[in-house]
């Protein structure tokens, strides 16, 4: 293999000899240990992402507060913080020790949930959660560089498709632990029991994760220099197929960070169904479901792409497709348990983009863009997704609401999500007709 110059001390090889080839990234065992550790650290991310969605109707309650601030919480401050503190720690991962960045950042964002369970007000709450979106910007960009280094490019998809199984993995724990905490222990203790393992992993991801040569998979030697915010948005802007993947990223996380939000309020709202039951429920057909699609969706589209690439877009444009009607007969039946089994579709195609359009971005920029790659993918599908989704269904739930009254929440997901998500299946659709052009231009 080529030796790979590196300017920065963090970045030279770890696996020197001598050392157990069981976590050393460039054996078979030690990247599947990399990509599990990972996915489980992603997952406590989600957990502690999504917990306040199952907990927010008790703490609405308790603390007085509004959906739009609901929203506010859980959506667009929250994101603004993710993601203005994720470009400059991304720009850290691509030069920088990608292991310890993300075993600080789990920390952070482990004790600023633990923390939220003392709060006292709306201020604290939201000073919280903006700890919380500091911290978790610094799990993902390092870890899907990681991922990329370690995983050849035709097996790429499939392994970042079972890296963001921990966003289902998480949900499910998150509504799982979270509704039936909060039912027989209240939402105080849920954030702190949750929180608080967080901790004991970062001291695990410190001390067994190795730091692997970039470009390991493709046998390519990493320039020493690091690529700026501008320089990477340049090559991504310049790159038709990039602008369609991020918007339709961004439309279809807005109507799965609405529905991930709010679907726990709807159902207790409109089919009167207790946390800890709903929270059963939603762990197995988001959690379950969710991860099914996303590590399946990325296997599928490895195998489909190797007779044509552009199935990386057309896979999720399909999906996105067929869970329409199944969306809006959710949003309309009467009955909670058809209700539920309606949004075991939607659930399981929901996230099936997300390793497929990472694995295709980190393809279409050079070895040190690899984290900025996907820090400026994630302000997009943050802001417009995380930022604006929730938020706007809060808003719009409140201006509904003497029109409506106690179902106002129900119409304004009906008003919007269906449009967003045939909106997101156009524009993979468009991404398809530029991706192989792109990918022969793509830098070494």
């Amino acid at each position: 293999m080529t030796e790979q110059a590196s300017s920065v001390d963090a970045n030279k090889p770890n696996n020197q000899e001598g050392e157990s080839l069981e976590n050393n990234p460039s054996s078979v065992p030690g990247k599947y240990y990399a990509l599990i550790l990972l996915t489980i650290v992603y997952a406590f991310n989600f957990v502690d992402r999504q917990l306040l969605a199952i907990l927010q109707e008790t703490v609405k309650a308790d603390l007085g507060l509004s959906d739009s601030q609901l929203g506010l919480l859980t959506g667009f401050t929250f994101a603004v913080f993710y993601v203005s503190a994720g470009i400059p720690i991304a720009r850290w991962a691509d030069r920088g020790n990608r292991r310890n960045i993300i075993s600080i950042s789990l920390f952070l964002w482990s004790l600023m949930t633990a923390l939220s369970g003392f709060v006292q007000n709306y201020v604290q709450l939201l000073l919280a959660r903006i700890g919380v979106g500091v911290g978790e910007a610094g799990g993902s960009p390092p870890s899907h560089s990681i991922i990329s280094d370690i995983f050849s490019p035709e097996a790429r998809a499939g392994a970042l498709g079972f890296y963001s199984m921990g966003v289902s993995v998480g949900i499910l724990f998150g509504f799982l632990l979270g509704g039936w905490l909060n039912e027989y222990f209240g939402w105080r203790t849920a954030f702190v029991v949750v929180g608080a393992p967080g901790i004991i992993l970062a001291v695990i991801v410190r001390m067994t994760l190795k730091e692997p040569l970039r470009g390991l998979s493709e046998n390519k030697k990493a320039s020493s220099e690091s690529s700026s915010f501008s320089k990477v948005v340049k090559l991504l802007w310049s790159r038709k197929s990039f602008k369609h993947l991020a918007l339709a990223s961004g439309l279809n996380a807005f109507v799965s960070y609405s529905m991930s939000s709010w679907i726990a309020s709807f159902m207790i709202r409109i089919h009167e169904m207790s946390t800890g039951e709903l929270g059963t429920w939603l762990a197995l057909i988001i959690g379950v479901g969710g991860a099914t699609g996303v590590f399946g969706g990325g296997m599928l589209a490895d195998k489909l792409a190797k007779k044509d690439k552009r199935w990386y877009c057309w896979l999720p444009a399909i999906v996105g497709l067929i869970a329409v009607p199944f969306l809006i007969l959710f949003l309309t039946v009467d009955e909670k348990y058809t209700a539920l089994l309606c949004f075991v579709i939607p659930a399981i195609v929901s996230n099936v983009y997300l390793g497929i359009v990472l694995a295709t971005t980190h393809s279409l920029v050079g070895l040190r863009m690899r984290a900025m790659s996907s820090a400026i993918l994630f302000l997009v599908i943050n802001m417009v997704g995380l930022g604006l989704g929730p938020w706007s269904v809060g808003i719009l739930s409140d201006f509904l609401k003497d029109t409506y009254l106690g179902e106002s929440l129900k119409y304004a997901l009906l008003y919007i999500l269906p449009l967003v998500s045939l909106w997101s299946v156009s524009h993979f659709f468009m991404a398809a007709k530029h991706l192989r052009t792109d990918l022969d231009n793509a830098p070494e």
